[in-house]
């Protein structure tokens, strides 16, 4: 059966396969001595959107007024996610906290990058490719912070942390 990448968009495919290639290919980048793991993972992730975003984006321009809205969006959409947002107090940063993360569901003990730096890549560069086709551009962007907790390392959910500018 041949599937179509637009095809993909609306298919029910599970996120095993992805998921269970992330740490094989993480444990052979560390044994061949890759140590930017973290950025090449983020570069995949960005390589992702620039793909999804030719068959499906959210909302025409992204600003701090709708930039929750839009990162549920896109999180429910892509990852199946429902997750909880929120500003940082006294920051330019942005919380989402995801208790079903696609691409952490287990604990490794031999994996120190959390898989889910692909999601922040591809979220943060799924936004920034949005709003530079906007008509009435838009200079909000997001950039990957840090993955502050991750089923990964053994926590109960993944908390990704974005920077924000506008």
């Amino acid at each position: 059966m041949k599937v179509l990448r637009n095809e993909l968009i609306d298919s029910e495919a599970t996120m095993n396969q992805m998921r269970n290639a992330i740490y094989h290919l993480q444990r052979f980048m560390t044994l061949n001595g890759e140590t930017q793991i973290i950025d090449k993972l983020r570069k995949m992730g960005a390589n992702i959107a620039r793909t999804y975003i030719k068959y499906w984006k959210p909302i025409n321009l992204v600003d701090l007024n709708n930039i929750k809205s839009v990162l549920g969006t896109i999180y429910k959409k892509i990852l199946n996610s429902n997750v909880q947002i929120e500003f940082v107090t006294g920051e330019k940063k942005i919380s989402v906290k995801d208790n079903d993360c696609a691409l952490c569901k287990y604990k490794y003990e031999d994996i120190n990058v959390a898989g889910c730096e692909i999601i922040m890549g591809m979220v943060a560069e799924f936004i920034k490719l949005i709003n530079s086709r906007a008509n009435g551009k838009s200079s909000f962007t997001l950039i990957p912070s840090e993955v502050q907790e991750s089923k990964t390392f053994g926590h109960k959910s993944c908390i990704h942390v974005y920077q924000f500018e506008y």
